[in-house]
Order: C-alpha cells, then sequence, then structure tokens
C-alpha cells in the first residue's frame, strides 16, 4: 500500500495517512476483513515514526472503519449497521415529583439482576456494564503494574489517591475541556463512592435535594437512606426542564441538584452548552451546590461540550468520574474533582470510609493511561457500542409497536423506552424474564417509583442477542397491549 505524506501541508502526518486509508476503504479498494499493513512495514514506507502510524490507525479504530486483533494486526472492519431513525421522539410528561420518602430499596432489583444473568441463555438489558471486550492485555498490563507498585503493597496509601494517577487524570480531564490540578483530585473505590461522600458532606436529614425524574437509581437509594427529601425535575429531549427547576429552586430553596449531564442515566441525553451554563446560573443564584455525575463520559460517539464543573467560577460544582464504565467494573477505580474549601473535609471523610483505594487497581489503571492501552481500549468500546446501538435502533424500529418512542442516545451504554401507559410494567418485565430476557422496569429510576411507564435499555451486548432480546420484548409488548 502507497500512501504518499505531504510534508509541507498543515494536515498532521496522520490524519493524511487516516484520510488515505479512509478512502480506500469507502471506495472499496479495501475490503471488509482485508488486514492493513503492519505498524511497522507502513511507517517504513511512508518513511514515519510508528506511534505516527498508530495514532492514525487508532483514530481510524475510533471512526469504526477498523479494528485490531491481537497480535494479528488491523483489518477493515464490517459495514457498521445503520438505522435508518436518527432523531429522537422523547417528549415525557412535566410532572414534578415531590418525594419524602424513597419507596421500595432498588437492592431488591440489584439482587434479582445479578442473580438472573447467572442463568445460562440470560440475556441482561439491565446492566450498566461496558461491552466486555478489548481487554486482552489485561493480563500483561497488570503484571507490568505490579511489578511497579510490588514493594508499596506493604504500606498504606495516601486516601485521596496515587499521586501519578492524580496526574494522569487531570491530563485526561483537560482533554475534556476541564482544567484541574492534581490536588484537586479525590481518587474512590468507584463512582459509588463519591456520591456517597458527596451526598452525606453537602446534604443533612431532611433537605431537599432536586434531581432529574428520572434519574440514576443509585443516588435515590443514598437519599432515601440519608432521609432527604427529594424533588424530581422533569427531563426533555434538552435535560433538565430549566424552567421548573428554577420555580422550585425559588420555592423550596434546597441544599443541592444532582445532574448527569452527558450521557444522562438512564435515558442517554446529553445537555448542550446553553443548558449546561442555564443550570449553573441558577444554581448560582440560588447558592445552590451542584453535583455532576458523568460516568458515562468518554464514550460519547461525538464531541460533546465541557463539563458543568469547568463553568464553575465559585467552587459550587463536584465533579464526578469513574473508570468502571470504560475499562471493567471490577476495577473500582472512580474520581472526584473538588475546589475550594471542600477539599479537604472530603478528603478526611474519605479517610472515614477506608485508607485508601486498592494500589493494585489504581495501578492498572495508571498503567492503562501512561501505555496509550486506554486511548486504544476507548477507540475499541466506541467502535463496538455504536454498531451494537444501531442494531437496537434498528431493532426497535422493526419489532415494537408504533405507540412507544425511544431516545437516541449519542454514545453511552443506555436508551429510554417510553411505552403506553395501560401496560402493566410489572408483569411484562416478569413475563420478559421468563423468556430469558431481564429489563430495567423504568419506574426504579423515578423518586418514589412515581413515574410514567418505560424501561431503561442497555446495547452493550452483540447485535444477534440485541436482535433476539428485543424481538422478545417487542412480541411481548404487543400481546399486552391486545389485552388491555
Amino acid at each position: 500500500m502507497r500512501i504518499p505524506v505531504d510534508r509541507s501541508s498543515a494536515q498532521a502526518v496522520y490524519l493524511q495517512i487516516r484520510d488515505r486509508i479512509r478512502r480506500l476503504i469507502e471506495s472499496g479498494a479495501l475490503q471488509p476483513g482485508e488486514q492493513l499493513p503492519s505498524i511497522r512495514s507502513l511507517a517504513e514506507s511512508t518513511k514515519v515514526n510508528k506511534l505516527t502510524v498508530i495514532e492514525a490507525y487508532s483514530v481510524l479504530e475510533a471512526d469504526g472503519l477498523v479494528h485490531a486483533r491481537q497480535g494479528a494486526g488491523y483489518f477493515v472492519s464490517q459495514p457498521s449497521i445503520i438505522s435508518p431513525q436518527s432523531t429522537s421522539h422523547f417528549a415525557p410528561p412535566q410532572k414534578v415529583i415531590l418525594a419524602e420518602q424513597q419507596g421500595k430499596s432498588f437492592s431488591d432489583f440489584y439482587i434479582a439482576s445479578v442473580s438472573a444473568q447467572q442463568h445460562e441463555g440470560m440475556i441482561n438489558l439491565g446492566i450498566g456494564f461496558p461491552i466486555a471486550s478489548g481487554l486482552e492485555d489485561l493480563q500483561r498490563i497488570a503484571r507490568r503494574a505490579m511489578k511497579q507498585v510490588g514493594s508499596t503493597l506493604f504500606n498504606y496509601d495516601l486516601p485521596h489517591g496515587q499521586l501519578t494517577l492524580r496526574q494522569q487524570i487531570a491530563r485526561l480531564l483537560v482533554q475534556r475541556g476541564l482544567e484541574v490540578t492534581p490536588e484537586n483530585l479525590i481518587v474512590t473505590n468507584g463512582s459509588k463512592q463519591a456520591l456517597s461522600l458527596a451526598i452525606y458532606y453537602y446534604v443533612q436529614p431532611g433537605d431537599w435535594v432536586i434531581v432529574e425524574s428520572p434519574t440514576y437509581h443509585g443516588i435515590l437509594q443514598i437519599l432515601s437512606n440519608l432521609n432527604a427529601r427529594v424533588i424530581g425535575i422533569p427531563m426533555t429531549a434538552e435535560g433538565m426542564n430549566l424552567e421548573l427547576l428554577e420555580q422550585y429552586l425559588h420555592t423550596y430553596r434546597p441544599k443541592l441538584i444532582y445532574t448527569v449531564s452527558t450521557l444522562h442515566n438512564p435515558t442517554g441525553v446529553t445537555t448542550s452548552q446553553t443548558h449546561r451554563a442555564s443550570l449553573l446560573r441558577l444554581a448560582e443564584r440560588y447558592e445552590c451546590m451542584v453535583l455532576e455525575d458523568n460516568a458515562y463520559e468518554g464514550l460519547n460517539f461525538e464531541p460533546v461540550p465541557p463539563p458543568i464543573k469547568a463553568l464553575d467560577q465559585h467552587d459550587l460544582v463536584t465533579y464526578i468520574g469513574t473508570f468502571s464504565k470504560t475499562l471493567m467494573p471490577g476495577i473500582r477505580v472512580g474520581y472526584m474533582v473538588v475546589t475550594g474549601q471542600h477539599y479537604q473535609p472530603l478528603v478526611e471523610r474519605k479517610l472515614l470510609h477506608d485508607y485508601h483505594v486498592s494500589t493494585v487497581s489504581q495501578a492498572i489503571v495508571s498503567e492503562y493511561l501512561a501505555s496509550g492501552h486506554y486511548r486504544r481500549h476507548i477507540a475499541h468500546l466506541l467502535s463496538k457500542h455504536q454498531q451494537s446501538r444501531n442494531a437496537m435502533l434498528r431493532a426497535l424500529e422493526h419489532y415494537f409497536p408504533a405507540e412507544a418512542s425511544w431516545t437516541v442516545p449519542n454514545g453511552g451504554i443506555f436508551l429510554w423506552v417510553q411505552l403506553p401507559s395501560n401496560l402493566c410494567m410489572p408483569t411484562l418485565c416478569q413475563e420478559a424474564l421468563l423468556h430469558n430476557v431481564l429489563v430495567a422496569d423504568g419506574t426504579w429510576f423515578f423518586p418514589d417509583l412515581q413515574g410514567y411507564n418505560a424501561m431503561r435499555l442497555s446495547f452493550s451486548h452483540e447485535p444477534e442477542a440485541i436482535e433476539q432480546s428485543i424481538s422478545v420484548l417487542g412480541r411481548l409488548i404487543k400481546q399486552a397491549l391486545q389485552r388491555s
């Protein structure tokens, strides 16, 4: 393969290589399954550094045009599964929920979900995990990480995390538009611990807290345990309803706003820069803290605005992220960005919970970031998730009734399906379970279980499993509608 490189061009060399290979693929000169030149051979033929070729291949992989096979090189990917639908019809009821106490504990569903997924043949559409793929190098990376930290395993570590890892996370966040220093970061046991630390620091029993409605079920569980009172502001296609938000900020003077601005859990909605700035202005006007939980940031198919925290000039926003959704759930490494006077008290609270996050887990994440494997893994995940999302959209259009509507997320793991009100969701979910399909009843994502009929579906599966499970759900929903 001959790839001409114009060194006088303003375009970076790796982008010239990318564009040339892209044109060869799109023209059919390179067919699906065909192997690309090795990194070494292409570097030699184009007289560039191997890192330049790696960068070009990584961008092509992120675009879904090529994929890597462990020990074999890069190959042209099969064409993406394209869905004919490109817009969301998400238009939920705009009902505010006031919950003095939370209803049934989500732990019931969680335990049932974990137990059910152990059953042979079960397709779990309720999970919040990335596709288990692209981690062939894990053992080698883990061994290398262990060599670097072996001598430290016989001592405790800093409660706010290893300095090297905090430096790496800071650089990662700068790339996402959030300029922070290692001194603003606290490494936590997953984002769930970070959420719990923040909630128990900012909120007292009986305080009002604003959440999106629907919202991440884990935050409702924490607030319920604290005996906080919850205001559920309905979601729109653009994010939390800001008019209703201001009304309830004025009336109830809550202590905290909890929001997922990028790839919202459970709807998949990503808010605009304008929406983020408006929400922060309201928080400033009513002196209300903001907890920004972006567990799925980094899994976006297209660029997203910088986090709300990037706009924060008054230390009102605490930002939370995690590697559980981009590497593996079992790694249990999350982090929080805290500025100003709140940092040290939260570090002290962290020390009350545990001395530090696992030294081994921190070292593995650090090695992924240092070696470049994390960036390549994200590119691989994005390609897989985009194919799977498109497969689910196509299956929904084919199998679901016209009365159903759903979001079209720009990445992440979930989409949200709104269903007719005359369906009995518990019965539908139980019937699906009998057919080896586990779904998350949308009711669990509303304060005090007061939501409308919906379900959160995870598309982090292979297309064949998605086709099978959505066909089952579609048939069951249509049968239930006929009965009602």
